[in-house]
């Protein structure tokens, strides 16, 4: 199974570094729907949750600075 998130690398991260984990995504089986470079470093995709853990293992000493939820946020 497949859910939706949002990973953010460091600022340090090289926008090759970027797209070598968002073509890791989709090589197992994920699908990366957008890749961000102006704000911030990263991409949105539907990760499968095996594949996930491995992302999440990269956190904090890796170049990925954090993975959440893609979610709809809607104001009043």
């Amino acid at each position: 199974m497949s859910s939706k998130y949002i990973v953010v690398f460091k600022k340090s991260a090289s926008q090759e570094e970027v797209q070598k984990y968002a073509d890791e995504v989709n090589a197992n089986g994920g699908s990366v729907t957008n890749v961000y470079d102006s704000v911030l470093k990263g991409f949105s995709a539907a990760i499968p949750d095996g594949f996930l853990s491995q992302l999440q293992s990269l956190q904090g000493n890796g170049v990925i600075d954090y993975i959440e939820p893609d979610s709809v946020v809607t104001i009043q």
